[in-house]
Protein backbone atom coordinates (compact mmCIF):
# COMPACT_ATOMS: atom_id res chain seq x y z
CA UNK A 1 0.00 0.00 0.00
CA UNK A 2 1.45 3.34 -1.05
CA UNK A 3 0.88 6.10 1.53
CA UNK A 4 -1.11 9.07 0.30
CA UNK A 5 0.20 12.57 0.81
CA UNK A 6 -2.03 15.34 2.07
CA UNK A 7 -2.72 18.21 -0.31
CA UNK A 8 -0.86 21.25 0.98
CA UNK A 9 -1.65 24.88 0.30
CA UNK A 10 0.02 25.90 -2.95
CA UNK A 11 1.60 29.27 -3.69
CA UNK A 12 1.12 31.11 -6.95
CA UNK A 13 4.60 31.46 -8.47
CA UNK A 14 3.88 34.92 -9.88
CA UNK A 15 2.26 36.60 -6.89
CA UNK A 16 3.33 34.41 -3.99
CA UNK A 17 -0.28 34.32 -2.75
CA UNK A 18 -1.76 31.19 -1.25
CA UNK A 19 -3.91 29.62 -4.00
CA UNK A 20 -6.51 28.72 -1.38
CA UNK A 21 -6.83 32.42 -0.58
CA UNK A 22 -7.12 33.20 -4.28
CA UNK A 23 -9.86 30.60 -4.60
CA UNK A 24 -11.64 32.03 -1.57
CA UNK A 25 -11.55 35.52 -3.11
CA UNK A 26 -12.90 34.05 -6.38
CA UNK A 27 -15.86 32.43 -4.58
CA UNK A 28 -16.53 35.66 -2.69
CA UNK A 29 -16.71 37.48 -6.03
CA UNK A 30 -19.09 34.86 -7.40
CA UNK A 31 -21.36 35.18 -4.37
CA UNK A 32 -21.44 38.96 -4.77
CA UNK A 33 -22.17 38.64 -8.50
CA UNK A 34 -24.91 36.08 -7.90
CA UNK A 35 -26.43 38.06 -5.06
CA UNK A 36 -25.66 35.93 -2.06
CA UNK A 37 -24.32 32.58 -1.09
CA UNK A 38 -22.89 30.99 1.98
CA UNK A 39 -21.07 33.25 4.35
CA UNK A 40 -17.73 32.03 5.55
CA UNK A 41 -17.07 29.53 2.75
CA UNK A 42 -13.46 28.53 2.55
CA UNK A 43 -11.72 26.25 0.09
CA UNK A 44 -10.19 24.47 3.07
CA UNK A 45 -13.46 23.61 4.73
CA UNK A 46 -17.19 24.12 4.77
CA UNK A 47 -19.64 23.37 2.03
CA UNK A 48 -19.32 24.85 -1.43
CA UNK A 49 -21.68 27.73 -2.12
CA UNK A 50 -25.18 26.80 -3.19
CA UNK A 51 -24.74 28.51 -6.55
CA UNK A 52 -21.49 26.65 -7.23
CA UNK A 53 -22.84 25.13 -10.42
CA UNK A 54 -23.77 28.62 -11.61
CA UNK A 55 -20.09 29.54 -11.36
CA UNK A 56 -19.31 27.26 -14.27
CA UNK A 57 -22.06 28.78 -16.34
CA UNK A 58 -24.00 25.53 -16.26
CA UNK A 59 -27.14 27.06 -14.79
CA UNK A 60 -28.63 30.50 -15.24
CA UNK A 61 -31.43 29.67 -12.81
CA UNK A 62 -31.84 27.34 -9.83
CA UNK A 63 -29.76 24.16 -10.20
CA UNK A 64 -31.65 20.92 -10.95
CA UNK A 65 -33.13 19.13 -7.98
CA UNK A 66 -30.62 16.94 -6.19
CA UNK A 67 -27.49 18.68 -7.44
CA UNK A 68 -26.94 20.16 -3.95
CA UNK A 69 -26.17 16.68 -2.63
CA UNK A 70 -23.13 16.55 -4.93
CA UNK A 71 -21.35 19.41 -3.18
CA UNK A 72 -20.45 17.53 0.05
CA UNK A 73 -19.23 14.59 -2.04
CA UNK A 74 -17.06 16.86 -4.18
CA UNK A 75 -15.64 18.44 -1.04
CA UNK A 76 -14.89 14.98 0.38
CA UNK A 77 -12.61 14.27 -2.61
CA UNK A 78 -9.97 16.57 -1.14
CA UNK A 79 -9.62 14.55 2.07
CA UNK A 80 -7.76 11.21 1.83
CA UNK A 81 -9.95 9.88 4.66
CA UNK A 82 -13.22 10.40 2.79
CA UNK A 83 -12.01 10.21 -0.81
CA UNK A 84 -12.68 6.54 -1.53
CA UNK A 85 -16.40 6.70 -0.71
CA UNK A 86 -16.78 10.06 -2.48
CA UNK A 87 -15.10 8.67 -5.62
CA UNK A 88 -17.50 5.72 -5.62
CA UNK A 89 -20.63 7.83 -5.08
CA UNK A 90 -19.73 10.51 -7.62
CA UNK A 91 -18.74 7.90 -10.19
CA UNK A 92 -22.14 6.24 -9.78
CA UNK A 93 -23.97 9.57 -10.14
CA UNK A 94 -22.01 11.05 -13.04
CA UNK A 95 -24.56 9.96 -15.66
CA UNK A 96 -27.48 11.42 -13.68
CA UNK A 97 -25.85 14.87 -13.45
CA UNK A 98 -24.61 15.99 -16.87
CA UNK A 99 -23.10 19.17 -15.39
CA UNK A 100 -21.03 17.38 -12.76
CA UNK A 101 -17.91 18.20 -14.81
CA UNK A 102 -18.02 21.99 -14.24
CA UNK A 103 -18.67 21.39 -10.55
CA UNK A 104 -15.60 19.14 -10.36
CA UNK A 105 -13.41 21.48 -12.41
CA UNK A 106 -14.29 24.67 -10.53
CA UNK A 107 -14.04 23.18 -7.02
CA UNK A 108 -10.83 23.89 -5.14
CA UNK A 109 -8.44 20.95 -5.05
CA UNK A 110 -10.74 18.47 -6.79
CA UNK A 111 -8.75 17.89 -9.98
CA UNK A 112 -5.54 17.76 -7.94
CA UNK A 113 -7.12 15.07 -5.74
CA UNK A 114 -8.16 13.04 -8.80
CA UNK A 115 -4.65 13.32 -10.23
CA UNK A 116 -3.20 12.34 -6.86
CA UNK A 117 -5.31 9.17 -6.93
CA UNK A 118 -4.04 8.32 -10.40
CA UNK A 119 -0.37 9.10 -9.79
CA UNK A 120 -0.37 7.20 -6.48
CA UNK A 121 -0.83 3.84 -8.22
CA UNK A 122 1.96 4.25 -10.79
CA UNK A 123 4.44 2.39 -8.59
CA UNK A 124 1.99 -0.53 -8.40
CA UNK A 125 1.95 -1.00 -12.18
CA UNK A 126 5.41 -2.49 -12.48
CA UNK A 127 5.75 -4.99 -10.97
CA UNK A 128 2.01 -5.59 -10.98
CA UNK A 129 0.97 -5.17 -7.34
CA UNK A 130 -2.26 -3.23 -7.87
CA UNK A 131 -4.89 -4.44 -5.42
CA UNK A 132 -8.58 -4.68 -6.38
CA UNK A 133 -9.39 -1.80 -4.00
CA UNK A 134 -6.71 0.46 -5.48
CA UNK A 135 -7.88 -0.52 -8.96
CA UNK A 136 -11.46 0.49 -8.13
CA UNK A 137 -10.31 3.83 -6.71
CA UNK A 138 -8.24 4.73 -9.75
CA UNK A 139 -10.99 3.58 -12.13
CA UNK A 140 -13.47 5.84 -10.33
CA UNK A 141 -11.01 8.75 -10.48
CA UNK A 142 -10.47 8.13 -14.20
CA UNK A 143 -14.24 7.98 -14.77
CA UNK A 144 -14.63 11.40 -13.14
CA UNK A 145 -11.76 12.83 -15.20
CA UNK A 146 -13.37 11.38 -18.32
CA UNK A 147 -16.56 13.18 -17.32
CA UNK A 148 -14.59 16.45 -17.18
CA UNK A 149 -12.83 15.66 -20.48
CA UNK A 150 -16.07 15.02 -22.35
CA UNK A 151 -18.04 18.07 -21.14
CA UNK A 152 -18.12 21.00 -23.57
CA UNK A 153 -17.47 23.58 -20.83
CA UNK A 154 -14.44 21.83 -19.31
CA UNK A 155 -12.84 19.92 -22.19
CA UNK A 156 -10.60 22.78 -23.37
CA UNK A 157 -9.73 23.77 -19.80
CA UNK A 158 -8.55 20.22 -19.08
CA UNK A 159 -6.44 20.08 -22.23
CA UNK A 160 -4.93 23.53 -21.65
CA UNK A 161 -3.92 22.42 -18.15
CA UNK A 162 -2.01 19.48 -19.72
CA UNK A 163 -3.85 16.99 -17.48
CA UNK A 164 -3.60 14.19 -20.11
CA UNK A 165 0.17 14.09 -19.50
CA UNK A 166 -0.55 12.44 -16.13
CA UNK A 167 -2.43 9.64 -17.90
CA UNK A 168 0.48 8.41 -20.01
CA UNK A 169 0.96 5.06 -18.19
CA UNK A 170 -2.65 4.16 -19.02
Amino acid sequence: HTPRRELRPQRDAASGHDLGDRCHRWWRGVRETRGGGQAGHSCRGGSPPSMHSGVAGAYHHAPPEGVEQLFPLVEQLTSPDTREQALLELSKRREAYPDLAPILWHSCGTIAALLQEIVSIYSMLSPATLSPGASNRVCNALALLQCVASHTDTKTLLLNAHVPLYLYPF
